[in-house]
């Protein structure tokens, strides 16, 4: 890892949770909310933290069957369970983590061109981008339900580069996990990571990357204009 690299980049995609916005207690309640319902233990922030990364769909499964057992039909259900609740409390309790809206600014300031790699569906990143103030900032935004496949699978990010007309190779991924990381590998493009996201319990410094950030700010130090 090389925490000192500098690169100049057309365009900076980023994940969503974790990253820009700290949406973990609006998953906590939804998913609460849910095993709730269907007569199953609460779990705690801590352990929920612990799911989030690869979409609803695994964050539910999890939250369904670790330490316990589910059918696939209650899977099914709780899906739909969660998506109800979420629905409603999206956005409620979530923050912007600190220095992300300056750092948008400033990247907007230099013509670098902005999206959003979230593996949320699109049902729920675009009202949480627009509740939160931020939607405006971005030039693409690819959801979890855009494409068949999800992040890690690198087709992803080249859609948001396509979309925002770049080459993956002229594009920087901010993100939070081994999702995010590799993802951007997989087409060619450097990443950093923030210290402070959700990244499925796996110590961020293990994760293969060009850079840890503990503000969001901190990407400035790394990209230079072209």
């Amino acid at each position: 890892m090389s925490t000192g690299a500098r690169f100049a980049p057309r365009a900076v995609l980023f994940d969503l949770d974790g990253t820009l916005l700290d949406t973990i207690a609006d998953l906590a309640d939804a998913a609460n909310l849910m095993l709730a319902e269907l007569g199953r233990p609460a779990r705690s922030q801590d352990e929920i933290h612990s799911f989030v990364g690869k979409g609803i769909p695994n964050l539910v499964r999890r939250c369904m069957t670790e330490g316990m057992s589910a059918t696939e039909a209650e899977i099914e259900t709780a899906v739909a369970v969660f998506r109800r609740h979420y629905a409603v409390v999206n956005g409620a309790r979530t923050s912007i983590y600190p220095g992300v809206v300056e750092t948008l600014q400033v990247l907007r300031g230099r013509d670098i061109r902005l999206a959003v790699v979230t593996n949320k569906a699109e049902a729920f990143t675009l009202p949480l981008l627009e509740r939160m103030g931020i939607a405006t900032h971005f030039d693409a935004i690819v959801s979890g339900d855009t494409l068949p496949v999800k992040k890690p699978d690198p087709a992803t990010v080249r859609l948001a580069c396509e979309r925002l007309g770049v080459a993956p190779n002229e594009a920087l991924m901010i993100g939070d996990s081994a999702n995010d990381a590799l993802a951007a590998q997989g087409a060619g493009m450097p990443v950093l990571l923030v210290t402070y996201g959700y990244s499925e319990g796996v110590p961020v410094d293990t994760i293969e990357c060009d850079g840890l950030l503990s503000n969001a700010l901190q990407a400035l130090d790394h990209i230079v204009t072209a």
